[in-house]
């Protein structure tokens, strides 16, 4: 069975999420080949501005369109038709690396929170992520969505407060901690991010915990800093826990196209970066950074924030991701 041969399960608001991404991309991509019989060079061009205009970002457009004209070079009288199904499984393939090895994308959703999970190894007691990124990307509202869904799957979650140089981050977490019914460690404001983070794990290898969460400053200006703080931060917890944390999940905002990139960079040189969570996609048309962000750094996307509602925070699917792009839901279904 091929990666778009099934029906694609109905996801309402991942459509909506994307909407604007989709609008830009699929509409322009569907104008330039409306009337074609035949894909000829003004119709690839088209194709390539499409993409660049949905921030998929020069280097993995070209890669795309490498790809695409190979294709349609092997295949020979490719249809306009065809040509977006080329689009798609191309995509797709690029993003492999977000996809666990011989797991299918639909196996890989539908466990995420369970037992069997492939996003959380649950063998490992507790699982603990390490959430980096900057300030105002999504990051706290990202971790109290996560603990929210383990705790609605029935998982025992603690939250680590450990951006203790901001207030409001601490206040915000506190928030979603209550709001999803888990515990949060918590220290004054200033307090060494590293000892809140020992607290965390020491405290929930004692209770039991299933998942740790530990939330980290989000600052860029001093890399190094950066650097010597979040391994002062893995280096306590390990004190605990061993292989501690299983996890160092970097969030970036979708909806700063280009810029999320570059911040990806940046945090690849001052922590080893496991796996990505991407917000926002549902405030512009830069969706497509998220094909650039996973071709680019060959990091797993595990989730995507497409709304404000906890649930609009998804388990990344490429395929659904994909066929989202360029399904013909229509602007009557986003109103």
């Amino acid at each position: 069975m091929g990666l778009f041969s099934r029906k694609k399960k109905t996801d309402t608001s991942l459509d909506l999420g994307l909407h604007k991404t989709r609008r830009g991309l699929f509409a322009r991509i569907a104008d330039a080949i409306m009337g074609k019989t035949t894909i000829d060079d003004h119709v690839l061009e088209s194709i390539e501005e499409a993409l660049i205009s949905a921030d998929v970002g020069l280097d993995t457009t070209a890669a795309i369109m490498e790809r695409l004209q190979a294709r349609v070079k092997k295949e020979k009288d490719v249809s306009t038709d065809k040509v977006m199904d080329i689009l798609k499984e191309e995509i797709a393939d690029m993003l492999t690396c977000s996809s666990f090895t011989g797991v299918s994308d639909e196996v890989y959703v539908d466990t995420a929170f369970k037992a069997d999970s492939k996003v959380f190894d649950f063998s490992k007691k507790p699982y603990i992520i390490m959430v980096v990124g900057v300030n105002g990307v999504g990051k706290t509202t990202t971790i109290g969505k996560i603990a929210s869904q383990l705790r609605a799957a029935g998982k025992k979650v603690m939250i680590g407060a450990a951006d203790t140089f901001r207030a409001a981050a601490v206040e915000q977490l506190d928030i979603w901690a209550q709001r999803a019914g888990v515990e949060i460690v918590k220290q004054k404001m200033g307090a060494d991010p590293a000892a809140v983070a020992f607290d965390t794990v020491n405290s929930a290898v004692a209770k039991g915990m299933d998942v740790v969460i530990i939330d980290t400053a989000g600052r860029l200006h001093n890399k190094v800093g950066l650097m010597n703080e979040l391994t002062k931060i893995k280096n306590v917890m390990k004190k605990v826990v061993e292989d501690a944390p299983h996890d160092v999940m970097l969030v970036l905002d979708g909806s700063t196209g280009q810029n999320a990139m570059m911040q990806a960079k940046e945090f690849s040189k001052a922590t080893q970066i496991s796996s990505l969570a991407i917000t926002k996609l549902d405030g512009s048309a830069k969706g497509g950074v998220v094909i650039g962000i996973a071709e680019q750094f060959k990091v797993p996307v595990k989730f995507i924030g497409v709304g404000e509602q906890v649930g609009d925070l998804k388990v990344f699917s490429r395929e659904d991701f994909v066929e989202s792009l360029f399904s013909k839901t229509s602007d009557k279904e986003v109103q």
